[in-house]
């Protein structure tokens, strides 16, 4: 494939040439990035894709000027005319939201909780001259306006933990532009985001770099954000860069084996059962059944309000040997359920028949034994495992509580478990901290397969790992689930993982199913307008395909009488605010 390139590199607003970044520790130096010549150029977006450790964060904080004093920065990194690092922290501060601004993956942390949308967003303008008062106060909310937000003068005056998370996004977006910056640097801004709303801050940021012609560099490891935002691509690894070049041809032909490898993980809406290697059995319809929901209400009180229903009237099943995947974003009440499921929150009615025992009805010892046959994978592995334990005893834990086995017959199981999870036996007298994402999610598998549970509740289990990470254990999950026979209910709002491993699929929004069947009827062939909204928003890993999938979306969009996420330039008047002051 011959591409013409639009971006020569000869005018870039952001230049890293040569950078290398060591770090001193306590245990030697690490050496995170080495030596890396990369630019962007306006109105370009120039994606840095790689797993965790590959060193895109430590090159974007860079430019910032903000690694900590351990770290030892070679080479130049320019932003417009300015070499970081001759500035002053006095310069560095006047450069920050002025010239180069930061879009941060998740918005609560970026945001400050005690004050107003509005006055983050004029404090930033007040900082660096732009405007103030009154006039700062109205930009502010012009600002809001600009990057879709309805009633900006009344969500000016609100909290971050007032609004929604692909809103807190949108302040965000909104506070990188209060400067009018040449340059933007969004590191996972739609990692924390449901599918649809991923979908609106994308076309938010596309219009951006359209009508605005600001750069911007995009740190993600999402395969299919790159294919719908990137110009051109940089694979890192290992503080490396081992492939650059236009999105089509470094996603359609690339030539390095690490390329490959992320690209092969990825999982694909409609390729189905197989794609990392193995598939699930398949499941008699005549199977019974491990789970049976009947009209489950699920109701949270609060003091002097209407009670909240997060979960209203819901009736699904899970069979036996049968992996049932719960999809909707996020508020539909995938995890409430869950949890009602577990016995952790109590539910106001309905019936949850867990291997035909009422699971609501039941108390005390008789509860506790049916939690027995119930495993559970949580979505944070971190938050989930005792700091305090070592590996062996996280997950020897189940068997304790519930008086299985005695000491040398639990380790025996453990050492077996982890085998199963494809971990080292090194691992039993190590601690969660030492060991990775991806690990410390097999030790949360290994724990919940301890007591050889019927039935496996799966939170998200897979949400927060690299793309490598997730597809092997995927991989291992299904073999897993054909060597073990459990039945799973599997919550998460990947649509292409749920592809990948359920037998039948339940959608939510609101608290309701809104559709539900085999995988095929539901992925393949949906019926109802929220189902297609989800899949037509869900981005695929090819840039030709991607763009045919995002036209189709518009039209989608259009045929429901909604609009597109755009940027509304006439909501910005920047030349107002005459030339740059930098000290």
């Amino acid at each position: 494939m011959t591409t013409t390139p639009r971006f020569t590199g000869e005018n870039p607003v952001l230049k890293f040439d040569k950078l290398d970044v060591q770090f001193r520790t306590e245990f030697g130096t690490v050496h995170a990035v080495k030596g890396i010549t990369l630019s962007v150029e306006p109105g370009e977006v120039m994606a840095l894709v790689g797993e965790s450790g590959s060193g895109k964060s430590v090159t974007a904080t860079t430019a910032l000027g903000l690694l900590p004093k351990t770290a030892r920065i070679q080479g130049d990194t320019r932003v417009t005319d300015k070499s970081i690092g001759q500035l002053s922290g006095r310069q560095l501060r006047s450069l920050r939201g002025n010239r180069v601004a930061m879009v941060f993956q998740e918005p609560m942390t970026a945001l400050n909780p005690v004050i107003t949308v509005g006055e983050q967003l004029t404090e930033a303008m007040e900082v660096h001259g732009v405007a103030f008062g009154r006039d700062a106060w109205d930009r502010a909310v012009d600002l809001l306006n600009a990057v879709g937000i309805p009633n900006a003068e009344r969500r000016a005056k609100q909290f971050p933990h007032e609004l929604s998370g692909g809103m807190r996004q949108r302040v965000v977006i909104a506070m990188a532009l209060a400067c009018d910056p040449d340059v933007i640097i969004a590191d996972e801004p739609t990692t924390a985001l449901d599918v649809t709303v991923q979908a609106e801050i994308l076309d938010l940021l596309r219009s951006l770099k359209d009508k605005l012609n600001t750069g911007i560099l995009l740190i993600t490891h999402n395969m299919g954000v790159v294919a719908d935002m990137a110009d051109n691509v940089a694979v890192m690894f290992k503080g490396t860069i081992v492939e650059r070049g236009p999105v089509e041809q470094v996603l359609l032909q690339p030539q390095h084996p690490y390329t490959k490898r992320l690209l092969a993980a990825v999982p694909r809406l409609g390729e189905g059962h197989g794609q990392f290697g193995v598939a699930p059995n398949p499941v008699e319809p005549t199977a019974e059944a491990a789970l049976d929901v009947r009209d489950l209400v699920v109701e949270y009180h609060r003091a002097g309000k209407k009670p909240f229903r997060a979960v209203d009237g819901v009736s699904f099943d899970v069979r036996r040997g049968e992996i049932v995947g719960l999809v909707g974003e996020s508020g539909s009440g995938k995890s409430t359920i869950g949890r009602a499921l577990l016995g952790l929150i109590p539910s106001k009615s309905g019936e949850v028949r867990v291997l035909d025992q009422n699971l609501l009805g039941l108390r005390g010892h008789e509860l506790k034994s049916l939690r027995k046959r119930i495993g559970v994978i949580f979505q944070d592995p971190a938050a989930s495992l005792n700091p305090r334990f070592p590996i062996g005893d996280v997950i020897a834990e189940p068997m304790s509580v519930h008086k299985v086995g005695n000491a040398k017959e639990r380790e025996a199981r453990v050492h077996e478990l982890l085998d199963a999870v494809q971990l080292p036996r090194s691992v039993y007298n190590r601690y969660p901290h030492e060991l990775s994402g991806g690990q410390r999610q097999r030790v949360s598998i290994a724990r919940a397969l301890s007591l050889s549970p019927d039935l496996l509740v799966a939170d998200e289990p897979t949400s927060a790992l690299d793309v490598s990470v997730q597809a092997s254990v995927l991989a291992m999950f299904t073999e897993l689930q054909r060597e073990f026979g459990f039945a799973c209910l599997f919550i998460s709002h990947d649509l292409a993982v749920i592809d990948s491993l359920a037998h039948r699929v339940v959608v939510m929004q609101y608290g309701k199913i809104v559709e539900k069947g085999t995988r095929e009827d539901v992925l393949l062939h949906p019926q109802e307008e929220y189902t297609r909204r989800l899949l037509a928003a869900a981005p695929v890993p090819d840039p030709i395909e991607q763009r045919e999938r995002r036209e189709a979306r518009y039209e989608l969009l259009k045929e429901l009488g909604d609009e597109v996420v755009e940027l509304d330039t006439r909501e910005l008047d920047y030349d107002a605010r005459g030339p740059r002051t930098e000290s």
